[in-house]
């Protein structure tokens, strides 16, 4: 089993950034991919950023370019600049084994105007 543990939600004006973690614990030795969803207002939760355990990513294309996700050991990062009111969702982090998806709690990142 893997726990995690999500911060860095909040606040902020449209331009303006932010950074969420997502720490894991718990076998994290058998996690592979590590992401970030998010789920607006009404809407479906859909990817925004993903890293494999070899580096390789992935993002969302009204993402790219804004967002930028890293990963050090048991930990992903998203950075994300030039933040817009459509960004404004629940992000929940990701976590990997194998056949299994474990979920944060979520963050609440909103975005004004």
């Amino acid at each position: 089993q893997v726990q995690l543990a999500e911060s860095g939600g909040g606040l902020v004006q449209a331009g303006g950034s932010l950074r969420l973690s997502c720490a894991a614990s718990g076998t994290i030795f058998r996690i592979t991919t590590m992401g970030w969803y998010h789920q607006p207002p009404g809407k479906q939760r859909e990817l925004v950023a993903a890293v494999t355990s070899g580096g390789t990513t992935d993002y969302a294309d009204s993402v790219k370019g804004r967002f930028t996700i890293s990963r050090a050991l048991n930990t992903v990062y998203l950075q994300m600049n030039s933040l817009k009111p459509e960004d404004t969702a629940v992000y929940y982090c990701h976590a990997d084994l194998i056949g299994h998806r474990n979920w944060g709690q979520g963050t609440q990142v909103t975005v004004s105007s």
